[in-house]
């Protein structure tokens, strides 16, 4: 039987020190061992009951509940004060047959793949690619659980792709402690495994678009995501380089993501223009107001082959050491000197111009294993506006000598209620650093997130914000006309996600899956529906 660990704790904390919050218990659940329990279906399922008695020990005392994998994310959408769950020992994954996809499914039975919400992106990388496969985008490192990219929305930054969510086509969530309370959630324009497959993970079965369009970046709290299906693809590679060029045709190609005419890359040029890259990224340094040119990072999709230069000894020491890595080495060499800091932090962290690699999406995006205290605002914008919205945030960065550097990346409209990519394209701006004391003066990092958000706002700017990272999440204007920061990001939408969640958790269970996060966003709240068996019934 799965085994769990409780523990009496006083506080719990992020990856990046960002907290600490209180807490009363963490759980760590173990699944039995496989010389004990060979079948991965048994050991999946037996692990499942586990949990509902943990959820029915939480109920019982009135305690919220919350899973986490590997506390990555910077705001607290993990925390709960009562109980929470670590996951990442739960990390089974199944492969499928033809016999197991529904009968009306468009997708080949080789490229669906479910894991367990424990799986982390470097081991779905791993197990992927003993199939050949690969997940089709990342984000810039690959340490969070796959259950955890989903909830919050995390974006690989590739043009055309999408985000982490976009390629998730099923969801199994344990919605309560009952029996019946075990959910396989998927599309019904867009079926994918059988009901046969279904009753052998003892769930029941809901395919609706609309719901799972609301879980699919459910922040946590649209019960617990026990396993995650997704279309993988053939292995590929990205070719990626490292140039520096003018300013202005920098900001020209992240506000149109036309690359016909961009022929800097002699060998992405074809029959006289340029090709449309996987990523596109642009790094700003807000106090080099005087700089005539940006360092781009632009990658391109090649055909898996075997034999290509090892990328890692170009890898290791670029870029994907992250941001904040180096930033919270810096960071105690120039306390008070903000703009030098940053200049250090420029030439420390940048990747080298004229830098070239190839390697798969695991190879690429690879590693970072940074750890302590630091921030990162990341909003997203239409695409069309990220040169505006860089000149509104960098000039309130250099007034309020924040201790970081910016970067554009661009990524794909998402299906997903409450995704940050809402809009045709979407520009995520970003920020990131290392936390400052905010007794020297500097402001406080709430400040800093709303002074930026009423100039965007006060600009006619729509903006949403990462899940995943900081900001005044309680914060809503006077003049917004909105009740919260949900319902002024998202409208109607965030009514809609209420809608779906209300109908498909029981109020108390709707209670236990809350925290402050979801109340701080206004997105705690029961929405009353008249007919609420119509959102969750399955529609094929």
């Amino acid at each position: 039987m799965a085994r769990t660990t409780k523990l009496s704790l006083d506080e719990w904390d992020t990856l990046h020190n960002n907290g600490p919050w209180d807490l009363k218990f963490l759980y760590k659940t173990k699944l039995e061992a496989s010389s004990l329990m060979p079948s991965n279906l048994d050991r999946y399922n037996d692990a499942a009951r586990e949990i509902q008695k943990l959820l029915k020990e939480a109920k019982n005392k009135n305690d919220g509940f919350r899973a986490y994998g590997s506390a990555w994310s910077l705001s607290h959408i993990a925390h709960q004060k009562d109980r929470m769950h670590f996951n990442a020992h739960m990390n089974e994954y199944f492969s499928f047959k033809d016999q197991d996809l529904h009968h009306l499914s468009g997708y080949d039975a080789d490229d669906i793949f479910m894991f367990q919400c424990g799986n982390v992106i470097k081991e779905i990388s791993e197990k992927l690619a003993g199939h050949g496969k690969s997940l089709k985008s990342s984000g810039a490192s690959n340490g969070q659980t796959i259950a955890g990219c989903i909830s919050t929305g995390v974006h690989g930054s590739g043009i055309k792709v999408g985000s982490v969510q976009d390629y998730v086509v099923g969801l199994n969530l344990i919605v309560g402690p009952n029996p019946g309370d075990i959910v396989y959630l998927e599309r019904h324009s867009k079926p994918v495994l059988n009901d046969v497959f279904v009753q052998k993970i003892r769930s029941r079965v809901i395919r609706n678009d609309g719901l799972f369009n609301a879980a699919l970046v459910g922040l946590g709290s649209f019960g617990f995501i026990y396993g995650v299906v997704i279309e993988s693809q053939n292995l590929f590679l990205l070719k990626r380089y490292v140039k520096s060029i003018k300013k202005e045709l920098a900001l020209e190609l992240a506000e149109s993501l036309d690359f016909e005419n961009f022929t800097e890359i002699p060998e992405e040029v074809v029959g006289g223009k340029g090709r449309e890259p996987y990523h596109y990224k642009v790094f700003i340094n807000q106090y080099q107001k005087d700089d005539t040119d940006y360092v781009v990072e632009l990658m391109y999709k090649k055909d898996f082959k075997l034999n290509y230069p090892d990328p890692f000894p170009v890898i290791k020491k670029s870029i994907y050491r992250d941001l904040i890595q180096v930033a919270v080495s810096l960071g105690a060499q120039f306390t008070g000197l903000i703009p030098k800091f940053v200049n250090a932090l420029e030439s420390t962290i940048l990747p080298k111009v004229d830098e070239v690699s190839i390697g798969t999406l695991a190879e690429t995006f690879w590693d970072a294993p940074y750890q302590g205290p630091a921030f990162a605002i990341s909003f997203g914008v239409p695409q069309n506006l990220s040169g505006k919205t860089l000149e509104i945030l960098s000039e309130i960065a250099r007034k309020k000598r924040t201790p970081g550097i910016f970067a554009m990346r661009f990524i794909k409209k998402s299906e997903a209620t409450l995704s940050f990519a809402r809009f045709d394209k979407t520009c995520m701006i970003e920020i990131d650093g290392v936390l400052w004391n905010e007794k020297k003066n500097l402001g406080s990092l709430n400040g800093l997130s709303r002074e930026m958000m009423v100039a965007l706002h006060k600009n006619s700017i729509p903006f949403t914000i990462h899940w995943g990272k900081n900001a005044d999440w309680a914060f809503v204007g006077d003049d917004w006309q909105a009740s919260s920061l949900a319902d002024y990001m998202y409208g109607e939408d965030a009514k809609k996600w209420r809608e779906y969640r209300s109908s498909l958790l029981a109020p108390d269970m709707q209670k236990l899956f809350s925290n402050r996060f979801l109340k701080e966003c206004g997105l705690d709240r029961s929405e009353s529906v008249q007919n609420p068996a119509d959102l969750v019934a399955s529609l094929v």
